[in-house]
């Protein structure tokens, strides 16, 4: 464990040097020390990392949820809607249709479609926290569109699961999913009314106890999601986002910060042992397709919620790449894949396209102004209003956010 840690450290520190972000090292890291390349192997099963590595993502999402203000969420509501549903009709749509034209089969194409069609939530959070982008008014439509992802993944699962495991009861998917439906409304509604009692069960001048007390919350209601079928990662953000409305929701985001960025890199460490880099050849022209339709997809969904919220170029260039990485998600759909005997070739598949986003997607995001250079529109008097209602101009104003990182963070409500 703590040669994980220190092998993601060095790499990490050498990348920096030369401006590469963090994300792609850690997994780079846990390729070379896993089990599937030469030389030192420091953990031979990557299972052994997996209680750690879940960790990693419900930290990560309980971070997202107490910067994510419920305020925004309703004002913003409709065109959070509309702006998600785009993306997920662009995406999903596209990967439905590139999984056929594979030809490796019905059931293989709807597992494409969501490996294609849905981002990765831990690598997008890490991004907007390592970009300094929390209080960019683009990052609004950017976590919007990751809660309606959340909302599409539960009923998706509950949707696949029956049909790759060969069952032909439509009740008891529409079960399923009525189920994930119904414990997500609950939790919506715990966020939106049980803010100020949820305050006061958490109030305490003790950090130790403050710790333990927002730490076994988030875990316990992601453990509690999953086993309702909905991912457990939103089930953290929303404990996040009922927390980050209290009167210590400032503490917490300062008591959280360290444990999260440990945990995020053992779960980005885990994700690169399962990858055998030796499977990746025979899937190579067909990752490098599906990364190109991923690409203009993302360009094209960023282009209409840039359109929807009077956003120019940069913010359209910001939302296309911020969204662009998959991960976690494609990594559960590989594994059913896998359980279900589907074919052989989508495992590989799935991990060489998800390696070669997580790269690309935090070094596009980073240098998201070459792409806005290219996208039509202009960035004059678009979205004024938007910014004037925020409290300020375009980056709000300077502040810290927690880790001391220089962030612009629009004016609170």
């Amino acid at each position: 464990m703590g040669g994980a840690f220190l092998a993601a450290a060095v790499l990490a520190r050498l990348g920096g040097r030369i401006g590469l972000p963090t994300i792609p090292l850690f997994i780079v890291a846990g390729i070379i020390l896993g089990p599937h390349t030469p030389g030192v192997v420091l953990i031979a099963d990557p299972h052994d990392l997996e209680m750690l590595s879940a960790l990693g993502l419900v930290l990560l999402l309980f971070y997202l949820g107490l910067e994510f203000h419920l305020d925004d969420l309703e004002a913003g509501g409709r065109k959070m809607a509309l702006a998600g549903g785009t993306y997920l009709a662009l995406n999903v749509g596209a990967g439905l249709a590139f999984g056929f034209a594979l030809g490796w089969g019905t059931s293989e194409a709807l597992v494409l479609a969501g490996v294609l069609g849905i981002s990765s939530s831990a690598i997008v959070t890490k991004v907007l926290v390592d970009t300094g982008r929390l209080g960019n008014r683009e990052t609004k439509p950017i976590l919007g569109i990751i809660v309606v992802e959340d909302i599409f993944l539960a009923l998706y699962l509950a949707a696949l699961q029956p049909i790759l495991s060969g069952a032909d009861s439509l009740a008891a998917a529409v079960g399923d999913g009525a189920k994930a439906f119904a414990f997500l409304l609950l939790l919506a509604l715990a966020a939106r009314f049980g803010t100020r009692l949820v305050g006061r069960l958490f109030s305490t001048p003790d950090d130790e106890l403050l710790v333990i007390s927002f730490l076994g919350a988030a875990v316990f209601v992601a453990g509690v999601s999953e086993w309702f079928g909905v991912a457990d990662a939103i089930g953290a953000f929303m404990v996040g986002l009922m927390l980050g409305g209290t009167s210590s929701g400032e503490r917490i985001r300062r008591l959280v910060h360290p444990l999260r960025d440990a945990f995020g890199a053992i779960f980005f460490f885990a994700f690169g042992l399962s990858i055998d880099p030796g499977d990746l050849p025979v899937v190579l022209w067909p990752v490098l397709a599906a990364v190109a339709v991923t690409l203009v997809m993302n360009v094209l969904a960023g282009l209409a919620a840039a359109r929807l919220y009077r956003f120019g170029p940069p913010e359209a260039a910001n939302i296309s790449t911020t969204l662009l990485a998959r991960g976690e998600f494609a990594l559960i759909l590989a594994t059913m894949a896998a359980a279900a005997g589907l074919d052989s070739r989508l495992s590989p598949f799935i991990a060489g396209y998800v390696l070669l986003l997580a790269v690309l997607g935090p070094l596009a995001a980073g240098r998201s102004h070459w792409l806005a250079r290219f996208l039509p529109g202009r960035d004059g008097d678009d979205g004024k209003e938007d910014r004037a209602a925020e409290g300020g101009t375009d980056g709000g104003s300077a502040a810290l956010i927690p880790g001391g990182t220089a962030a612009a963070v629009p004016g609170r409500r």
